[in-house]
């Protein structure tokens, strides 16, 4: 698989453990308090807000706190204003990675990802250094398993996709961000129920990281996305199974 699908994988095997701290949850109200505040309360008009709240819901998310968040984002009830900010920096054998954070403190989370890269191998950049390196795509990955190439090629393809990619074990669908729900939809319809299906930062290459440095990266990874302001970490490492495992 690639280091994106890798990385995924290893997230939804940790996701439990992150659920029982409570980040998801935070994440969660960020994300709907955002969406909220920069396209309105209307999850029917709002694209990036009716997603947030799938997602929510699928975290158990209690609606009451899903609707409070959303007030507090349309100001129909007083809450904290977060900003929405993007980090670029790079990681061990020089990695580029984008991390996306919604804070109420810009000067607080810049010290502590700064801190993080640092710690961790990696040094944060200047804005712009890396932001190149990635494309903004819709993002689904689908087990081999559930369908043949040539039939979720056409159901893809025909419902709006870009490309359908093999991933060893999986299919890596892309889609143009506006097209992704409509892919999305077509996906669930035929009775597959994707691995991922997410809005991304997809990069253009990958650098291949072996031992200490794969080692090092995974660290960088699980640190910054364990961050409570860091709502998603985008990069473009490639490492093999075993090290991937090791983590």
């Amino acid at each position: 698989m690639s280091g994106h699908s890798k990385w995924h994988s290893i997230k939804h095997k940790k996701g439990a453990t992150d659920a029982k701290r409570g980040k998801l949850f935070t994440k969660f109200i960020k994300e709907i308090t955002v969406a909220a505040r920069t396209g309105g309360g209307d999850p029917d008009s709002n694209a990036r807000l009716r997603k947030a709240i799938t997602d929510a819901k699928a975290g158990n998310m209690p609606n009451d706190t899903i609707d409070r968040a959303i007030r507090r984002g349309t100001g129909a009830e007083e809450g904290v204003h977060y900003e929405e900010i993007t980090y670029e920096g790079y990681g061990p054998g020089g990695v580029a990675l984008l991390i996306d954070a919604v804070t109420d403190n810009r000067n607080r989370t810049v010290a502590e990802i700064r801190h993080i890269f640092s710690k961790n191998g990696g040094n944060l950049g200047e804005s712009g250094s890396v932001g190149w390196m990635f494309e903004k795509k819709g993002y689904i990955v689908v087990d081999k398993a559930a369908k043949a190439e040539d039939e979720l090629f056409d159901l893809a393809i025909d419902s709006g996709a870009e490309d359908l990619r093999d991933d060893q074990d999986n299919w890596e669908i892309l889609t143009a961000p506006e097209s992704f729900e409509a892919v999305h939809a077509a996906i669930k319809s035929a009775g597959i129920t994707p691995q991922v299906a997410e809005i991304e930062m997809v990069p253009q290459n990958y650098i291949n990281l072996e031992g200490q440095q794969a080692s090092q990266m995974l660290k960088l990874m699980e640190a910054l996305e364990d961050h409570d302001d860091v709502q998603k970490v985008s990069a473009n490492f490639d490492m093999s199974e075993a090290d991937m495992a090791a983590a």
